[in-house]
C-alpha cells in the first residue's frame, strides 16, 4: 500500500503547506501552543501528523486581522474587481486541482472520485459568486412624502464560519464565496480533524489578489478558538455546518453575545419509493443517496419508504445491488465507498447498527474490506417502526433504515414524523402525486425521480433540528449583506415631522 505519510507530506509540499497544520492568519502562517490534535488517515489507520490547536488569541488576532482586510477589499477594490479576484480564486483551484483532490482524500477518506467532483464544484462557486459582486443593488421606494427614499445592501463585516470533517474544502468553498462577494471578511474554522483544504483554499485567496487577512483558517478546537470567534467584536455573523447537538451549542454561544446565525445541521430524510416508480431507477437511486461518501452528508437518504405492496421486491433488489458497490482505499479511483472520516464516527455507526439489531431489525450488509480500515459495509436496517431510534436519529454512516407505508397519506405521516426537515425524494410516474408529495413533506429540498442533486445556485436549508436559514443561491446574498435605508429630502417646502417651522 501506499506510504499515506510520505505521500501526505509530498502533498503539503506540493500546496506549500507545512505537513504539521497552522492557522492562516492576516496573510501569514500561525502556530499555535495548545493542546496536540492528531490527524488520523481513516483507511490506513497512520497518524499522519500533529499540531497545536490555536487557541483563543490567535482567534482573536484572525478576527481584527479580517476586520481590517474586509474595510481594505470594499474601499480599495470596485465590485467588479472583488469578481475579478474571485475569478482567479477559481482559476488556481483548477490548477491545483488533483493535488487538493489527493490530500483531501488521504485526510478525511472520502473517495478520489468523489474529491475530484467536490474541488470542481469549489471553483464553480467562486465563479458564480463572482457575477454577483457588482450585481448586489437596492431598490428606489415611492414613499408618501417628499423624499427619495432608496435601499443599498451592504457587508456585514466579519463572518466567522465553522464547516464540518465530511467535506472539508466544499463546505469552505461553499460558505466563504458567497460571504466574501457580498463584501465581507471571513474567519474560518474548520473541523480540526480536516484542516488542510481549508487552509490551502485561504492562501489561495491572497495569491489570487485578496487582501491579507481578508479570509483567515483557525486550525483548531471549537471550545478555544471557536468560543473566542463567536465573542469577539468584530464578528457579525456565525455560520455553523455539522451536528444538531453543536449547533444548539454554537447559536446559544452566539445569542448571548447577539450574533445572528445560519445553522446547517442534520437530517433524516425519507426517500419515498411508490409501487409505480420505475424501479430499477429507483434503486439505483437509493444506493446513491445513502451509500454515497459512506452515507456522510447531511442529506443522505436515511430512511427509506417503500410503499407495502413492493417493499419484499424492492428491498431484496436494493440489497443485491449493493453487493456490486466497490468498498475500500480511498485513493483507488474505483472505490464508491471509503471509510468514516473519524473513530468517533465510526463507533457511533456501529454501536447504532448494534442497537437496531438487539431492537429486533433485520440486517442486511455488503461487501467490506480486510485491512484494518474505519470501513462500514453498506448495510439496511429492516422490519423496524418509524419510532425506533434508526429511524429517529441521524446515523451519519452507510446505514439505511426501511419503513414501508400504504398510501399516500401514510407516506407523508411517516417522512414528517422526525425532528428534521432538511430533504426528501419522491419515485413514481404519478405528476399530480409527485407534486403532492413535494408540497407536503417537510423539506427545503425535495427531489423528483432524482436525489442528491445539488448546485450553488438554488437555495439550500432546512427547518427544525435541520436548521435554518440558506446558505447557497441568491437567498445567501442577502444572508451575508442588510439593507440600510436613505432618506433625502426633495421638496421645495418639507414637511415638518416634529416642532415648530421657522417664522418667515
Amino acid at each position: 500500500m501506499l506510504d499515506r505519510i510520505a505521500h501526505y507530506k509530498s502533498l503539503c509540499a506540493e500546496l506549500s503547506l507545512s505537513d504539521t497544520p497552522q492557522s492562516y492568519v492576516g496573510g501569514a502562517f500561525v502556530t499555535g501552543g495548545g493542546a496536540k490534535i492528531a490527524l488520523e488517515d481513516p483507511f490506513s489507520r497512520v497518524i499522519l501528523t500533529e499540531y497545536p490547536d490555536c487557541g483563543a488569541e490567535i482567534a482573536k488576532q484572525a478576527c481584527a486581522a479580517s476586520d481590517a482586510a474586509q474595510k481594505v477589499w470594499m474601499a480599495d477594490f470596485t465590485a467588479a474587481g472583488r469578481g475579478i479576484v474571485m475569478q482567479k480564486i477559481a482559476d488556481i483551484v483548477d490548477e491545483r486541482h488533483e493535488t487538493l483532490a489527493q490530500v483531501e482524500a488521504v485526510v478525511s477518506g472520502k473517495p478520489i472520485r468523489d474529491c475530484r467532483v467536490e474541488v470542481a464544484k469549489v471553483s464553480e462557486m467562486f465563479r458564480y459568486y463572482a457575477g454577483y459582486t457588482d450585481k448586489l443593488h437596492g431598490q428606489v421606494i415611492p414613499v408618501p412624502s417628499g423624499h427619495l427614499n432608496y435601499t443599498v445592501r451592504e457587508p456585514l463585516g466579519v463572518i466567522f464560519q465553522i464547516t464540518p470533517w465530511n467535506a472539508p474544502m466544499f463546505t469552505a468553498g461553499w460558505q466563504v464565496a458567497p460571504a466574501i462577494a457580498c463584501g465581507n471578511g471571513v474567519v474560518l474554522k474548520p473541523s480540526e480533524l480536516t484542516p488542510v483544504t481549508s487552509i490551502a483554499l485561504a492562501a489561495i485567496c491572497e495569491e489570487a489578489g485578496a487582501p491579507k487577512g481578508l479570509v483567515n483558517v483557525l486550525a483548531g478546537l471549537g471550545p478555544t478558538a471557536g468560543e473566542a470567534a463567536i465573542a469577539h467584536d468584530a464578528t457579525r455573523k456565525v455560520v455553523f455546518v455539522g451536528s444538531p447537538a453543536t449547533g444548539r451549542v454554537v447559536a446559544t454561544s452566539a445569542g448571548k453575545a447577539l450574533k445572528p446565525v445560519v445553522l446547517e445541521l442534520g437530517g433524516k430524510s425519507a426517500n419515498i419509493v411508490f409501487e409505480d416508480a420505475d424501479l430499477e431507477a429507483a434503486c439505483k437511486g437509493a444506493h446513491a443517496a445513502i451509500f454515497a461518501t459512506a452515507g456522510q452528508s447531511c442529506v443522505a437518504g436515511s430512511r427509506l419508504l417503500v410503499q407495502a405492496s413492493i417493499k419484499d421486491q424492492f428491498v431484496k433488489m436494493v440489497a443485491d445491488g449493493m453487493q456490486q458497490l466497490k468498498v475500500g482505499d480511498p485513493l483507488d479511483k474505483a472505490t464508491e465507498i471509503g471509510p468514516i472520516s473519524n473513530r468517533r464516527q465510526f463507533d457511533h455507526v456501529t454501536a447504532m447498527v448494534g442497537r437496531a439489531a438487539k431492537d429486533g431489525a433485520s440486517v442486511l450488509t455488503g461487501t467490506s474490506h480486510e485491512a484494518d480500515a474505519l470501513i462500514v459495509p453498506p448495510t439496511i436496517l429492516a422490519d423496524l417502526p418509524p419510532g425506533s431510534d434508526a429511524a429517529q436519529t441521524e446515523i451519519f454512516g452507510p446505514v439505511v433504515t426501511v419503513l414501508s407505508f400504504e398510501d399516500e397519506a401514510d407516506a407523508i405521516r411517516i417522512a414528517n414524523s422526525t425532528d428534521f426537515g432538511l430533504a426528501g425524494a419522491v419515485w413514481t410516474n404519478n405528476v399530480s402525486l409527485a407534486h403532492r408529495m413535494a408540497a407536503n413533506v417537510r423539506a427545503g429540498t425535495f427531489w423528483v425521480n432524482g436525489y442528491k442533486a445539488i448546485h450553488v445556485s438554488t437555495p439550500f436549508g432546512g427547518s427544525r433540528s435541520s436548521g435554518f436559514g440558506r446558505s447557497s443561491g441568491m437567498d445567501v446574498l442577502m444572508e451575508y449583506t442588510e439593507p440600510k435605508s436613505i432618506w433625502v429630502e426633495t421638496a421645495q417646502v418639507p414637511r415638518v415631522a416634529f416642532g415648530y417651522a421657522p417664522s418667515e
